[in-house]
């Protein structure tokens, strides 16, 4: 039996085709948003694409112009540092929460270090590659990761809407600014004390890396504007 797509699945289907358009630059800041032109786009009716647009707004993807009309949000430095600042608790706790589950079973901390230098090696091949969109991949898998080793599923569902915002930020800035930063030594610095069972230090290195994440899209998003 054939299952029924119910409507919040296609709404869903749809918030997310756009996020991807909006975190790739197709819909870019100042984009209007016109419902009967995505939904012809995308093939769906009008529902769907309305839901759509209202947790884009939620999200801060979108906001208001003229009387009823949206259109893509341009990104705001405040609420990116807001972002972060909440990412910074978050990647803490999961970082300090992964290395006291290392410390009392010696087996999990075998299963980390394999499952997290996959990751680190995602991100070489990522920063070999170039692309925008594997880089920002590879570094958001890093951090689920460190997220599911955590043990509490609340940390990365807390997360996603954080992830949603500075993964647009990230690919803004990096395709019309674009730096270079390192973070592969940072990310294997994290592992190293998770691994360990070190929790101040695995919980202090990822809150110092988040910090510094965030001090660098806002200098290359000043770059960008100026």
């Amino acid at each position: 039996m054939r299952a029924i797509e119910l409507p919040q699945s296609r709404s869903e289907l749809v918030y997310q085709a756009i996020v991807d358009e909006i975190c790739e630059g197709r819909l870019p800041a100042g984009d209007r948003l016109v419902q009967e032109q995505l939904a012809m786009r995308l093939g769906v009716s009008r529902q769907p694409v309305q839901q759509a647009m209202a947790r884009l707004e939620a999200d801060g993807l979108a906001e208001k112009t003229g009387r009823r009309g949206l259109c893509v949000a341009t990104l705001d430095l405040d609420r990116m540092r807001q972002h972060y600042d909440l990412r910074a608790v978050l990647d803490g706790l999961a970082a300090a929460s992964a290395a006291r589950i290392a410390a009392k079973n010696p087996d999990r901390a075998v299963i980390f270090r394999a499952e997290g230098d996959a990751c680190l090696a995602l991100a070489d091949r990522a920063a070999t590659e170039g692309s925008i969109r594997a880089r920002i991949h590879a570094d958001e898998t890093f951090h689920k990761t460190i997220y599911g080793f955590s043990g509490n599923p609340l940390i990365e569902r807390s997360a996603e809407p954080h992830w949603l915002y500075l993964r647009r930020a990230m690919s803004d800035v990096l395709r019309h600014a674009g730096y270079s930063v390192t973070i592969g030594e940072e990310h294997a610095a994290i592992l190293d004390a998770v691994c360990a069972g070190n929790e101040e230090e695995a919980s202090g290195r990822a809150i110092g890396h988040v910090q510094r994440a965030c001090e660098l899209l806002v200098s290359a998003f000043g770059d960008k504007s100026a």
